[in-house]
């Protein structure tokens, strides 16, 4: 059991180390494909539904306030940091564009595993998640449109799968799995932290390793821009929910939905609806600049215990209290 702790909790190491070796090596990590990066987010997104309980969504729903606060933080002020810093820093039409590009995309896949390992609320986390990426459908383009001047055509179809197959339903299998085989989930649940923690730096690895040489020939400035991005993320959705909701289970869900990004949809309509190649490569350097800081906040959030969330009842109950 101490084995499978040190994993979870060396999480932020495992990560750099294994970036770093995809960069002098890419061939180290190039063997996982796009097929093994689907099974591998099924497989996390069973672990996190492991620990939930159907109670847990109603009670997201008996506080909407939650979800508006996230998914407004993920659709105003990441957008807006993206066009502040692109202007800031001066970048390239190009890469500005991507920068702009990717900090108007959903909460990733990735968020709901952060927000696992850190001890946060993770039904509202995964509601975020599968909310913000319907929304992304209009709202990605739109923005984009708006603050970078090019139009982004954005798959419906394939977002909706997506979401289907790596957080929906695996998340809800392992919901009902808690449900009915509650003596088989107990003995799992503890090896889903570190089983987590492979599969995300497998992912980031590998994709890593396919941009090496985007990655490389990136300016200063740009890397900057990404971290402060993200880093900026993490801290106003921290400290508005903390502030404003005063539970931390719910401000360490909507920091980190609102700090990470899904940064590999960002790099496919890079590719797809703009002709500079170079416009993805803001989104190459976002998917591991938030892995990173999320693995972080990860690793300091473990440290600090979380009470427990709040029990919904009836009104009835309420009132006579």
């Amino acid at each position: 059991m101490k084995f499978l702790n040190g994993i979870t909790n060396a999480f932020p190491i495992i990560i750099i180390v294994a970036s770093a070796a995809s960069l002098y090596n890419p061939e180290l990590f190039a063997w996982f494909t796009n097929d093994y990066i689907t099974i591998g987010l099924g497989i996390i997104m069973l672990g996190m539904g492991l620990t939930l309980k159907t109670t847990d969504f109603l009670q997201i729903f008996r506080m909407p306030l939650w979800v508006i606060t996230g998914l407004a933080l993920q659709f105003a002020v990441m957008p807006f940091l993206g066009w502040f810093l692109a202007q800031t820093f001066n970048l390239p039409p190009f890469l500005a564009t991507g920068l702009i590009l990717v900090s108007c995309c959903p909460g990733g896949t990735a968020s709901n595993v952060i927000t696992y390992l850190s001890r946060g609320n993770v039904a509202l986390s995964v509601c975020l998640t599968a909310f913000s990426t319907l929304m992304a459908i209009v709202l990605t383009p739109v923005l984009t449109a708006v603050l970078a001047g090019s139009k982004v055509d954005v798959d419906a179809a394939g977002l909706f799968l997506n979401t289907l197959q790596v957080v929906l339903l695996p998340v809800t299998a392992g919901a009902l799995m808690n449900r009915f085989l509650p003596d088989f989930t107990k003995k799992a649940v503890a090896f889903a932290p570190p089983v987590a923690v492979i599969f995300i730096t497998l992912i980031v690895s590998s994709i890593i390793g396919g941009g090496k040489e985007i990655i490389l020939d990136s300016a200063p400035g740009l890397f900057m821009a990404v971290i402060l991005l993200h880093f900026s993320g993490f801290t106003a959705g921290y400290l508005v929910s903390k502030i404003f909701l005063k539970k931390e289970d719910v401000a360490r869900a909507i920091a980190i939905e609102v700090g990470m990004q899904n940064s590999g949809l960002g790099a496919l309509l890079a590719k797809k609806n703009f002709p500079d190649p170079a416009t993805a490569i803001p989104s190459a350097l976002s998917s591991l600049t938030h892995c990173i800081l999320g693995s972080a906040f990860a690793w300091i959030a473990r440290k600090f215990p979380v009470q427990e969330q709040v029990k919904f009842t009836d009104k009835k109950e309420r009132v006579g209290a």
